[in-house]
């Protein structure tokens, strides 16, 4: 069977408790409409990751749409998934080009060089593993390690939105309006407006800045004359890559995360489905890789799979991949929207401090949950050693210099826990062995 030949199924199979399972279908009206609702929930992190590195929001969705086509290509249609904006890449993206958080990054070039770099190393990863398997790497990049890593990528993000996004003591409380506003629908609402999170509070904190600040003088105000002047459609503002050596070493580390994510994602599907996508991780990674190379050389940001797209499919028990076809041609259409672009650039800047907060926040919680998920031992050093020096290195943003490159606290961070696992890794725990032996008495 071709990867666009899907068996179509009656949508009774979901009354009766069923699944669409990849290589199925419901009537192609019900499949776009579940293409859409997948756009709807990458949306929010797909656009905030790029306007907190300064990039077109507008090319991220339209490079979001490309890059999944590519993954679902290259993956011959097996592998539901959705690429969107990685913010794996966001700190070292803003150390490389020193962007301080308002407007147009004027140095993007460098960082899109650096993400296609990474997205070489990337496919080339995958490439290896099609050849040899994922044992290798399940191996150098065990739980403790994969976990440390994701915590560090939002602990070294966190004095962005603090520093950088709050101009004014108002700026300062709308930054908690807004983490509360997403708390609270995060806590007391349910569905697809639960699954919203992030935008229903953006929205939500939007029309509070607006009303005090538009309404009441107490800030600055939102300016909307950009959405009113903006065209419905035309061309993104692309940019072109820049080689520098520099930044590209910087960036390049980032293909480690990509790979954990990207393995864990897979996982969670083969759990979701019954079927063991295991042949096609290689594949996977590589569809990953080129999509970031493509998104890096027209201006967008690196890509990865989406983990509120796999929620998306458990909640509705549709994996079907022809859905994420129709998402990806929805994403390209939005992306040649400027009027589109235009509301996002109206979003106020502590409204996006406050999201940010709860987004970083999230991610390095999501390093923690890691270690529980997969009941990472600390009573044993190795396992706490390699954690708390990780996590230090990440948070303080360690860097070290080679001549005239720099690696900054996420590259001194990742390499540094896996270095630090096999080394210690190489010989007993002490702790382990001593509880081990009797205790003596006093």
């Amino acid at each position: 069977m071709g990867m666009f030949d899907w068996t179509e199924k009656s949508s009774d199979v979901l009354l009766q408790g069923g699944v669409i399972a990849p290589d199925e279908r419901l009537p192609w009206p019900q499949t776009a409409a579940m293409g859409v609702q997948h756009v709807i929930a990458m949306f929010g992190a797909t656009v905030l990751a790029p306007i907190l590195m300064g990039f077109d929001p507008n090319v991220a969705i339209l490079m979001s749409g490309i890059g999944t086509l590519i993954f679902f290509l290259v993956t011959g249609g097996k592998v539901p998934s959705y690429l969107g904006s990685s913010f794996a890449f966001i700190g070292v993206v803003i150390a490389a080009t020193s962007y301080a958080g308002k407007g147009g990054n004027a140095n993007i070039g460098l960082a899109l060089g650096g993400i296609i770099a990474c997205g070489a190393v990337y496919a080339i990863i995958g490439a290896i593993v099609q050849a040899v398997g994922t044992n290798w790497i399940e191996r150098v990049m065990p739980p403790v390690v994969t976990g440390a890593v994701v915590a560090v990528i939002g602990l070294n993000l966190a004095s962005i939105p603090i520093k950088n996004m709050a101009a004014s003591n108002f700026d300062s409380w709308m930054q908690a309006v807004t983490f509360v506003c997403v708390a609270i629908v995060a806590v007391f609402t349910r569905g697809m407006v639960q699954r919203l999170l992030i935008l229903v509070g953006l929205v939500v904190a939007s029309i509070v800045y607006a009303v005090l600040a538009n309404g009441m003088g107490l800030g600055k105000p939102m300016d909307f004359s950009g959405i009113a002047n903006a065209a419905w459609f035309g061309a993104p503002a692309f940019a072109a890559p820049v080689f520098d050596s520099a930044a590209m070493l910087l960036i390049v580390p980032v293909a480690i995360i990509l790979v954990a994510e990207n393995l864990g994602h897979i996982k969670a599907v083969t759990a979701m489905t019954g079927r063991n996508l295991d042949a096609y991780i290689g594949r996977a990674f590589i569809g990953d890789g080129v999509a970031t190379m493509v998104s890096g050389a027209a201006g967008g940001t690196g890509v990865t799979t989406y983990a509120e797209n796999i929620g998306v499919m458990a909640a509705t028990k549709i994996y079907s991949t022809a859905a994420f076809v129709f998402a990806a041609a929805f994403a390209i259409v939005l992306g040649f929207s400027p009027k589109f672009g235009a509301v996002i650039q109206a979003i106020p800047l502590p409204v996006m401090g406050g999201v940010s907060i709860v987004v970083f926040g999230l991610i390095a919680a999501a390093g923690a949950k890691i270690w529980v998920d997969n009941r990472v031992d600390f009573s044993q050093n190795r396992n706490l050693i390699v954690a708390a020096i990780t996590l230090v290195l990440g948070t303080g943003d360690f860097t070290l210099k080679f001549g005239g490159f720099a690696l900054g606290g996420i590259g001194t961070a990742t390499f540094g826990a896996i270095l630090l696992y096999a080394l210690l890794n190489r010989g007993g725990d002490a702790t382990s062995e001593a509880a081990a032996q009797p205790r003596r008495a006093a």
